[in-house]
């Protein structure tokens, strides 16, 4: 079941990358909330919370979505430069798990769900942007704002490159976070906190 919604996630990116690049930003989160939602009401371990299958499918609908590299290297801050290819990699492999489970979670707190996208202030000529929206349902309103940023080229189009989980930007609450390890422990320390972080948050769930 895991390997057949990550197929899916995948070809549902697949047959929309055409129009992908040309969908306003507003639009694109509209779809991309909706779709993920109208996933978990048809998947009943989905609706049931089970934590594995969201964040697969999470990472196959919504993060091809993000300009990762972006996100990583604003969260590191300016200690990013100074880090080798490798250490780069896997900064953004265990961010990335970091940020899946933290999105995955908080979609879970809410059944029945409808995304509703906020007034948009946006224009055709801005190259960066703020979407805000809410995801409603039985339990309290979630609140998950996306900042996107337009990219150039045959992949272009919308990415998003921060988050706003709960009134939280994730970027900005990590990146303090993540200068403290950097200060004490430098890069390799930073990567090994994540890993740790990463893993307790897994075991804890598996006792749950």
């Amino acid at each position: 079941m895991l390997a057949g919604l990550l197929l899916a996630g995948a070809a549902v990116g697949l047959a929309s990358k055409a129009f992908a690049a040309d969908e306003a930003p507003d639009a694109l989160v509209k779809r991309l909330t909706s779709e993920t939602l109208q996933q978990i009401r048809s998947d009943s371990a989905l609706k049931s919370g089970d934590m594995d299958k969201m964040m697969a499918l999470v990472d196959a609908r919504i993060m091809p979505n993000v300009d990762f590299q972006r996100m990583t290297a604003s969260t590191v801050g300016p200690k990013w430069r100074e880090a080798s290819p490798e250490q780069k990699q896997r900064l953004q492999e265990q961010f990335k798990v970091l940020l899946v489970r933290t999105y995955a979670g908080a979609l879970s707190q809410v059944t029945n769900q409808e995304v509703v996208v906020k007034p948009f202030r946006g224009s055709a000529d801005d190259k960066e942007v703020l979407v805000r929206t809410e995801v409603r349902g039985t339990g309290d309103p979630i609140q998950i704002d996306y900042r996107l940023e337009k990219t150039p080229g045959e992949a272009g189009g919308w990415k998003i490159y921060n988050l706003n989980v709960l009134g939280i930007w994730l970027v900005d609450t990590y990146r303090s976070q993540f200068a403290q390890e950097i200060n004490s422990k430098g890069i390799d320390g930073l990567i090994s906190s994540l890993e740790t972080r990463n893993r307790s948050m897994a075991a804890d769930k598996a006792k749950s």
